[in-house]
């Protein structure tokens, strides 16, 4: 007796023409995993094949030396800003002259932009900012200057009106600020370098 799970009887052509199709295959699949084992990249050499290609010193050092003879620039810690007034007071009418020294507390010579474009001169009262040059600054220029370890440089002077400023009132007629007494304190900066201290003055 026959069943649908084991049949018995002769077998149809067309299953045994699958039969020999799946034992081909199943042949072929063999062959193929023995020729990817041999021909897979690295097989015959193995790791100690590769060479290592090493970067001669001289031209990793290209990349980050300073040209030759060209003076390379100031660093943050290298410059010390320091603001001064001609006076430490003022009679009614007399008007600061303003400035700022600036040195190289390094010990090799830098460069910086110490022009008037860089220069700022902040007067304030308080916590008031009352005065700024760059407020109305007029042809600010750019210079290039090379500083020397230990020899300090002093900028031209700036006069303050003894008015309060703002971008604004450039063209206008402005107040002046208060006097009698009052005291005043001068700030500076140039460029990065920003004066840690500030010059105290008095206005009468």
């Amino acid at each position: 007796m026959s069943t649908l799970r084991n049949p018995v009887g002769p077998k149809d052509r067309k299953v045994y023409i699958r039969r020999r199709l799946l034992v081909l295959a199943g042949i072929v699949a063999v062959i193929a995993v023995i020729v990817l084992i041999f021909l897979r990249p690295g097989a015959s050499g193995g790791a100690g094949g590769a060479s290592e290609v090493s970067v001669p010193d001289d031209i990793v050092g290209e990349e980050t030396a300073t040209p030759e003879g060209e003076v390379p620039e100031c660093g943050s810690g290298a410059i010390t800003v320091t603001p001064a007034t001609d006076q430490a007071s003022y009679a009614d009418g007399e008007q600061p002259a303003l400035s700022m020294t600036i040195e190289n507390t390094g010990d090799e010579v830098c460069a910086a932009d110490l022009g008037t474009a860089m220069q700022e001169f902040e007067i304030t009262s308080g916590d008031d900012a009352v005065w700024r040059s760059k407020d109305c600054q007029e042809d600010p220029e750019h210079l290039n200057v090379e500083l020397q370890p230990g020899e300090p440089l002093e900028t031209e002077t700036v006069a303050w009106d003894r008015t309060r400023s703002s971008a604004e009132s450039c063209d206008i007629t402005r107040d002046p600020v208060p006097a009698d007494g009052s005291s005043y304190h001068l700030k500076v900066k140039v460029g990065d370098f920003a004066g840690k201290d500030t010059a105290q003055f008095l206005l009468y």
